[in-house]
């Protein structure tokens, strides 16, 4: 019964982690990385223009 608490317990926290780090709205990881690609996309469809 004890491990599956702390268990239990662990996922909650990786869950709340994730959602800090990785998913939040403008500061996350997830929203920088689409930063970056949309930076990366314009530079090259400028490259690719005659």
């Amino acid at each position: 019964m004890r491990n599956i608490l702390i268990t239990v317990m662990m996922l909650v926290v990786v869950i709340l982690l994730f959602n800090a780090i990785v998913a939040k709205d403008t500061t996350g990881t997830k929203a920088q990385i689409q930063s970056q690609g949309d930076s990366a996309n314009t530079r090259i469809s400028t490259l690719l223009t005659p």
